[in-house]
């Protein structure tokens, strides 16, 4: 039943939301991860640490790819391939394409509709923008309950298990030895709080990055005279081209976005809540960051693994088997027995990030949901470390479905409230366009031009009296569109 319910949802409705609204968005916006994509680069290296109190904009984009880069660029990418063919891989390069523009408007909503905490961090998310732009509680409160329990609880115990069984695959390490490991170093980094996380995702995050693209950029240069043919392959059966593989181009669009989607998480209303603590001087340079992390997530490191894959010669059509042993079948049968070992131990650092960020979009949920539950956190942190250990030893496949419906639900909410507040994020767009074309290079918000928002003026203090403020005739503050000129 969930199966049914899971793909009816997949192929009614999370397909054309995030295909249709992200290409409305990027259109609407003029193609606006296109013309900031090497911006975007210039906006990273200007975002290093801020101070003691405030997490940058480079450490909040670390904490997203800790949160992007887990099971789904490894095990979601074998799935992906397994069921759908090489086809599947176009369609999670189109799904992320498309939601470079979704998690840009995404994140940068969520950072202006954050809000301080009084110690010198912000919060904010889907929930946030919900409530203080579209003015309904109700409706945020839902989208918490979907966040806490798809990545707070669901996720988390996937991950474990996939994490779990590698180990023991590869090393033959007990699944309840594994598990009770795990559990005991999450439980160290939760009780820090979100700065014991974000300085784990930046000692973590980047190693595992260059690690893991390192070695696949190895096997896919050993076998480069093939990569041509691969890739016209993947094209080719995408459209149901490729003899061997027409069959399959339903599954192949079905599963290159339900997988496409868990893997870069665009659209999904999960990296917005890591987004918004970032301290930036405008809200949409955070957009273009965080959509950098959807490209390097799936153009980037997927890309690397289905390469992998589709050069070992180990993939078949109508190949039997889960994501994980594809992947590790695939390296070791280039590179010999140690790719096995290295893609569990990958999987175990992208799994451990991926679990601390999960951990944080619950708790910043029942921030939301309930102020500071101190109590009430506690017993988060109990149930989550509980359930870690419990998937590591346990079959949680069902869970797998289970978690596909919230996940889809959540975009739903998510998407459709972006959607609402669409015109708002083209204002603060043009707000940046413009001081950029004025020859700004670091565009600052000034929220005296947004009075009619809802914001926090802690986060975001007016610079009314400030002279490097570029200034805009009043009709454009509130003005929701682009001017007729532009």
């Amino acid at each position: 039943m969930l199966e049914v319910i899971n793909d009816f949802l997949s192929g009614k409705i999370l397909i054309p939301l995030v295909l249709g609204l992200g290409g409305y968005f990027t259109i609407r916006s003029r193609f606006v991860q296109f013309r900031y994509f090497f911006h975007m680069l210039s906006v990273l290296r200007g975002s290093w640490r801020t101070g003691n109190h405030h997490l940058s904009s480079l450490q909040a984009l670390t904490l997203s790819l800790a949160g992007r880069v887990g099971t789904g660029n490894i095990v979601g990418v074998g799935i992906a391939v397994s069921m759908g063919g090489p086809g599947a891989v176009f369609w999670m390069w189109m799904t992320a394409l498309l939601g470079m523009s979704s998690s840009f408007f995404e994140c940068a909503l969520g950072q202006l509709y954050k809000r301080s905490d009084g110690n010198g961090l912000y919060r904010g998310g889907p929930s946030w923008y919900i409530q203080h732009g579209l003015g309904k509680r109700w409706l945020g409160m839902i989208a918490s309950l979907l966040l806490l329990v798809t990545f707070g609880f669901a996720i988390n115990g996937l991950e474990a298990h996939a994490v779990s069984h590698s180990l023991k695959d590869a090393f033959d390490i007990s699944t309840t030895g594994s598990g009770l490991a795990l559990s005991v170093m999450l439980a160290v980094v939760f009780v820090g709080g979100i700065k014991r996380i974000a300085a784990v995702a930046d000692l973590l995050v980047p190693l595992k990055v260059l690690a893991y693209v390192g070695v696949t950029l190895y096997v896919i240069v050993l076998q480069s005279e093939q990569v041509p043919s691969v890739l016209m392959t993947i094209v080719k059966s995408a459209f149901g081209l490729d003899q061997a593989f027409g069959g399959l181009l339903g599954t192949a669009i079905i599963m290159g976005v339900r997988r496409g989607v868990f893997s870069n998480e665009a659209g999904l209303g999960s990296a917005p809540n890591v987004a918004s603590v970032a301290k930036v001087e405008h809200p949409i340079s955070q957009g273009v960051v965080q959509s950098l992390s959807v490209f390097i997530d799936t153009f980037v490191i997927c890309t690397c693994t289905a390469l992998v894959i589709l050069l070992s010669g180990f993939y078949t059509p109508g190949f039997e088997g889960d994501g994980i042993a594809l992947a590790q079948n695939s390296l070791a049968a280039i590179v010999g027995e140690w790719g096995r070992m290295f893609i569990s131990v990958a999987l175990t650092l992208f799994v451990f990030t991926a679990m601390l960020y999960n951990y944080y979009l619950g708790e910043n949920s029942l921030r939301f949901m309930f102020g500071e539950p101190r109590k009430t956190l506690i017993i988060y942190r109990v149930l989550v470390l509980a359930l870690v250990f419990w998937g590591s030893i346990e079959d949680l496949s069902t869970v797998l479905a289970f978690a596909d419906i919230t996940m889809t639900l959540l975009a739903f909410v998510n998407l459709i409230a972006m959607a609402l507040l669409f015109n708002i994020g083209i204002r603060i767009l043009y707000d940046y366009d413009e001081q950029r074309r004025a020859g700004i290079k670091n565009p600052v918000f000034d929220s005296s031009k947004f009075k009619d928002l809802d914001l926090d003026f802690r986060a975001w203090p007016a610079k009314e009296n400030d002279p490097n403020t570029l200034k805009h005739p009043a009709h454009l503050s509130r003005n929701c569109t682009y001017p007729q000129s532009a």
